[in-house]
């Protein structure tokens, strides 16, 4: 396996031609041609950028209700999204009097990215994701208990989700959403897949994808056709919004990111006796990204978890056909309320 490993990294340079681009963080969007209303920013939405030490900038939004706001949220991306795939979101919970702050991934959507190639899905290590979240809460939202906090996870958000309130994020209800425990489809088998990122490690590669892997093209699938969602209008939302900017465009994840997904899959997965925080888990039945076995195994081991499965759901929940999105949202602003009750009281 080794020799394999290592065969197969030294031809990686062949498959790096094309690298450009900026590694800047970019801030404001342009907004697809003929994109429906429900789509576009919330009013009031305001852009904003953090860092923690030397770590990458990354990006976040917020927007707030029209009138006295109840609860707030703040969303963590899944791979591959932008905050402009949750602005139909926002503007729901807005509605329902909820203060939405999105967080993006470190090295996605309108953050800085660690390699030139931006449509690379590339990180060293999901550390930083976890700190920014930590500081998000902190030093922006800074929570002073009037209006309760809920942290939504979204795939691998989720991840990140959990993992920060292992290292100690006070937030008073956890929404995991489709996390992401494990992998449905790799590129190799697993063992294999660990080994080689760990080669391009150290041969300073991990930046590369796989060999073969699918970059961004403005031909390519939207997330129905890669059977994120049923529903074919919010299936279009995400493309169109990075082919009308390719500041936001992602492809294919990079061995690097492979191997810190599985380092902090590890790590997380020792610590979850650490979680006293109320969690909601919504899993689709129909995701085909992640395996339900893995989330049924977190959500038992967690002290309170308690766990919604919806039928004909897949992974992107909050983009799917209203007959699910609804009982999904309905979850989700189900959470946010509990969140600002008081506990009940113990015998």
């Amino acid at each position: 396996m080794r020799r394999f490993a290592l065969v197969l990294l030294l031809a990686l340079p062949l498959f790096a031609c094309g690298e450009q681009g900026s590694r800047a963080p970019f801030a404001d969007s342009r907004a697809p041609p003929g994109l429906e209303r429900r789509f576009l920013p919330p009013a009031g939405w305001a852009w904003g950028y953090v860092q923690v030490g030397e770590d990458a900038v990354q990006r976040y939004g917020v927007s707030a209700p029209h009138g006295a706001a109840t609860g707030q949220v703040l969303i963590l991306t899944d791979y591959g999204e932008s905050a402009e795939t949750w602005f139909e979101t926002a503007r729901d919970l807005n509605a329902k009097g909820v203060v939405v702050w999105i967080l993006e991934r470190q090295a996605q959507g309108g953050s800085e990215r660690l390699t030139a190639r931006r449509d690379r899905g590339h990180v060293e290590s999901y550390a930083p994701d976890v700190t920014a979240t930590k500081a998000m809460v902190r030093v922006v939202i800074r929570p002073d208990g009037r209006l309760p906090l809920t942290v939504l996870g979204q795939g691998q958000g989720g991840l990140v989700a959990l993992r920060a309130v292992e290292e100690g994020l006070m937030v008073d209800t956890l929404v995991l959403s489709a996390p992401v425990f494990e992998l449905s489809a790799l590129p190799r088998p697993k063992g294999q897949l660990i080994e080689a990122a760990q080669w391009a490690r150290r041969l300073r590669l991990s930046s590369r994808a796989w060999p073969g892997a699918t970059d961004w093209r403005r031909d390519g699938p939207d997330d129905r056709a890669l059977g994120l969602t049923g529903d074919a209008t919010r299936g279009a939302v995400n493309h169109a919004w990075q082919t009308a900017n390719p500041d936001l465009r992602m492809g294919a994840p990079s061995l690097g990111l492979y191997a810190a997904f599985y380092e902090v899959l590890d790590v997380t997965a020792r610590d979850l006796s650490r979680v006293k925080t109320p969690v909601v888990l919504l899993a689709g039945e129909a995701d085909a990204v992640t395996p339900p076995f893995a989330q049924e195994s977190v959500c038992k081991a967690l002290a309170d978890c308690r766990q919604v499965r919806l039928a004909g759901g897949r992974h992107a929940l909050h983009l799917e056909r209203d007959s699910v999105r609804t009982l999904w949202l309905e979850a989700v602003l189900g959470a946010i309320r509990a969140a600002g009750r008081p506990a009940p009281a113990t015998p």
